[in-house]
């Protein structure tokens, strides 16, 4: 039953970042919206991902079944048999809700559909501040302390934060590092720091630990 729970668990994580990336605001992803079917019962223009809502729904199911097999490992004395009715339900409705998320996770994964370009639309609404890691080994790098580096990036962040904030076109986050005279980054280091790619550069070694994964 642990092995199940942790299964249902692995399907809930991936169904629930489905959930998250088709949000009204974010909708970088979206699962599949078939012709004649119903968002929302209250807001019609909504595409509510109901088939990742409910693999998210009976991981809770099989969890919870997990603990039934705990609870049964106790029994009186030569063994009762209170644990037969439990073991009953708890072992065929898990096998059952497990078997039907990876038909619905199959089926949602082989047609999602993915919008690159509202990936990169969300990413520079941070105006630069994803890049905060990169900046503060690039100034370290420059022979500054860790901790001197950590106030450059902050204060310079944190402007950017209230401007993001309060909706207020100010400076993007390159451009308040460019114009600290703390900041030493030349244009050639700004230019990769703020490279998204840059954070793609080992998707094929994640691509292999995958596929040596398949059966």
């Amino acid at each position: 039953m642990s092995a199940l729970a942790v299964t249902a668990s692995t399907l809930e994580s991936i169904a629930m970042q489905v959930r998250l990336l088709q949000q009204s605001d974010v909708i970088e992803a979206e699962e599949p919206f078939t012709k004649g079917q119903k968002g929302s019962s209250a807001m019609p223009h909504k595409r509510n991902p109901i088939t990742a809502e409910r693999v998210c729904g009976l991981a809770r199911v099989v969890k919870a079944n997990a603990q039934v097999a705990y609870d049964d490992v106790a029994l009186w004395y030569e063994r009762d048999i209170s644990h037969s009715g439990a073991e009953r339900v708890a072992l065929a409705d898990s096998f059952i809700a497990l078997d039907y998320m990876f038909s619905k996770m199959q089926w949602m994964l082989d047609g999602l559909q993915t919008y690159p370009a509202k990936m990169e639309h969300n990413l520079w609404r941070t105006k630069g501040l994803i890049f905060s890691s990169k900046v503060l080994l690039a100034l370290v790098d420059t022979g500054i302390s860790r901790e001197d580096a950590y106030v450059i990036v902050q204060r310079n962040a944190m402007k950017v934060w209230e401007d993001i904030q309060n909706a207020v076109d100010g400076p993007s986050y390159r451009e308040r590092l460019e114009a600290d005279p703390d900041a030493h980054l030349s244009k050639e280091v700004l230019d990769e720091i703020f490279d998204p790619w840059d954070f793609l550069t080992r998707k094929d070694i994640v691509f292999e630990r995958l596929e040596e994964l398949t059966f």
